[in-house]
Order: structure tokens, then C-alpha cells, then sequence
């Protein structure tokens, strides 16, 4: 055992999987599993044994639900949760609540259908592990607030479709987008998101936050009308989001090309499409993420004019994004998470006033 690794325990309750795992994470020179478990009674005793630094878990085991363990586990002894997922609608629906329990991060199963290769899968699994193992589990462990609705300002009460605010989030950010968005009123901009999720996770999360918005939430298609009070998110590794202006409306475009900064969908691809078609009628937000994707794009914003801020670090789970952003010069404004509503349409407002359009 060698110091200084990140130390992993692989809970699920395939053998196969148990074996895949292994060898997948052991090929990693930063990480190591310290032992796996076919069930969550197993785990929780290897857990006091072992102490390790992150968890891999199956959604759904014999003996103990996969959700009912993480409760306990993120209750009694908070720790880094990575979920293991199965490609269907049942299980990503389950990996949502995961996430809304405490987990950091999702990845899925490995699929023939899904084209991908083991090294790729090595990668992503590889990326997670690493994300959670820096995670602040602070965000996920305190209670659920009720997210107030924020009133606009005057002037901002008239939002046209001829503005766009583009959001780009990663590991912590489907909690944070949540909580985001149902603060925000009904009287919104359309907004464009590109939150990095496995395919087949998006429309279980976008038919989440329909349910809790008043804002109505869509997973893009491509050739859509951004209309105010609709929000558009790229589907889960399919496709890259962008925008295009056409007979003086913005529409979604879904690019189907190489993944960029090794993501698809990538927030730069969505900021860059942003900064060209909507230039200085636009904001631009980055949140919580693992990494540097969105911050070449959102500093493409600010230098079109564009409102750009990202999530503060205090608030973030994982400040990779945010902080790489900051960094470039992207923008020089951080915001606390519960306080980004507020200051987007300050923002908007201070655009418009005068109003001059």
C-alpha cells in the first residue's frame, strides 16, 4: 500500500463489476482500491476497518438498498460517494436521489452499446474518483432549505428572448443548478445549460426540475426557439449544446463531433456559440466543477461584452472550474450559490438601464 494514494472501497454485488473496478482504478498511478464488498453490511464494516477515502456504490445491492446505506453512511460518517449506475431510467432516476443524499458523482456502468473504449472508461471513472476525493461534503450534508423565489427588478419584469444566459456546472452541479433554478421566477431569460452527466441521466434530471420550478426545463433537442421562462439542457453525452441567431431568434444546435476538454457535452462549445451570436446580451455563470471546461469559453463572453461570474468558492464542492476561470481573467466576481439568482438579474438590470434597445 503506498502512501499518498487515493484509497478506494468498491461496494457492488457483481463480481464482474467488482473485478472491473479493480482493475480499472488500480491502473491509475494516484489511486488504489483497498477492497471491495459484495453487499452494504459488508462494506460498513470494511469501511471501519479500512477508512477509505472514497466509496464506489452500486444503486441498487441484496441486504441493504444502495440508498438506504448512503442515508445512514452520509448521516453517521460523511465521506466521498461515487454511484455506479446502470444505463436505464429506473437507475438513473435512483442516481439522482443519490445525489440529492450526498453522493458527489455518477458514472456508469460500462456498456457494448455505449461505443466507448476501456480507456476511456478508465478515464472517466478515473476523473470521478478524483473529483470526489476533493469534494466539500459540507454542501450535501446539511439539511434541505426551501429556496425562496426571487422577485425581479422593474425593468428586468419585461425579460425578452433577445437575451441568453448560458450556465455551465459539473461535479456538485446537478444539487447546485437545482437550487439555482427553482429560486428563479418564472419572468427569466431563456437560459442554455451544459451540466457533464453520464448519457441517460439528463431526462430523469430535467423532468426533476420541471417538477420543481417555475421555470418549464427541457433536455435539447436542436432547432428550438429559446423562449423566456424555459431553460435548455444538453443531453448527457450526446451532443455538444450551442446556440445560432437565425430570423433574429437564438435556437439550440446540437453538434455531434469529438468531445472538447474531453467532455460531451462541453461548456466551452456552449460559451463559445454564446459569445459569437449574443455577444453583450448575454450572461454567463460557471458553477461547481471538477476541471477547467467553460473557462477559455466564459472568457470569450466577457471579451464580447457579455456579464460573466462563477460560483464562490465557499459554496462550491469541487472549485476546479470556478477557480480556473477566475484564474484567466474570465471574470473577477465569485457568488455564494443561494445569492446567483439575485445576481443575475442585477446584472441584467444594470445592462438595460438605460434602456437603450
Amino acid at each position: 500500500m503506498k502512501k499518498g494514494l487515493i484509497r478506494v472501497l468498491c461496494v457492488d454485488d457483481s463480481a464482474l463489476m467488482r473485478r472491473i473496478m479493480t482493475e480499472v482504478i488500480n491502473a491509475e498511478p494516484d489511486m488504489e482500491v483497498v477492497g471491495t464488498a459484495p453487499d452494504p453490511l459488508v462494506a460498513r464494516d470494511m469501511i471501519k476497518q479500512l477508512n477509505p477515502d472514497v466509496i464506489t456504490l452500486d444503486v441498487e445491492m441484496p441486504k441493504m438498498d444502495g440508498l438506504d446505506f448512503l442515508e445512514r453512511l452520509m448521516r453517521l460518517r460523511p465521506m466521498p460517494v461515487v454511484m455506479v449506475s446502470s444505463l436505464t431510467q429506473k437507475h438513473s432516476a435512483i442516481s439522482l436521489r443519490a445525489l440529492e443524499l450526498g453522493a458527489v458523482e455518477i458514472v456508469s456502468k460500462p456498456n457494448a452499446q455505449s461505443g466507448k473504449t476501456l480507456e476511456a472508461y478508465q478515464h472517466e471513472v478515473a476523473e470521478k474518483i478524483r473529483a470526489a476525493s476533493r469534494a466539500r461534503l459540507k454542501q450535501y450534508v446539511m439539511p434541505g432549505q426551501e429556496v425562496p423565489v426571487i422577485k425581479t427588478a422593474g425593468n428586468v419584469s419585461n425579460v425578452r428572448n433577445d437575451w441568453v444566459v448560458a450556465i455551465g456546472s459539473s461535479t456538485g452541479g446537478t444539487e447546485a443548478l437545482s437550487r439555482v433554478l427553482t429560486g428563479l421566477p418564472r419572468e427569466c431569460p431563456p437560459i442554455v445549460i451544459t451540466q457533464h452527466m453520464p448519457a441517460g441521466f439528463t431526462a430523469s434530471f430535467v423532468q426533476r426540475l420541471d417538477r420543481t420550478c417555475a421555470l418549464t426545463v427541457h433536455e435539447a433537442t436542436g432547432d428550438e426557439v429559446l423562449e423566456s421562462g424555459h431553460v435548455y439542457l444538453a443531453p448527457g453525452s450526446v451532443a455538444h449544446l450551442a446556440i445560432r441567431k437565425s430570423g433574429g431568434v437564438y435556437r439550440t444546435v446540437l453538434i455531434e463531433s469529438e468531445p472538447v476538454n474531453r467532455h460531451r457535452p462541453s461548456v466551452d462549445v456552449l460559451f463559445s456559440s454564446v459569445a459569437k451570436e449574443a455577444g453583450k446580451k448575454a450572461t454567463g455563470i460557471i458553477l461547481t466543477g471538477m476541471g477547467k471546461d467553460g473557462a477559455q469559453g466564459l472568457l470569450e463572453m466577457r471579451q464580447a461584452g457579455a456579464d460573466t461570474f462563477v460560483q464562490n468558492e465557499a459554496t462550491c464542492v469541487v472549485y476546479g472550474m470556478p477557480g480556473e476561470a477566475m484564474h484567466i481573467g474570465a471574470t473577477d466576481e465569485a457568488v455564494a450559490l443561494d445569492q446567483i439568482g439575485e445576481r443575475l438579474f442585477k446584472g441584467i438590470a444594470k445592462a438595460q438601464s438605460p434602456l437603450k434597445r
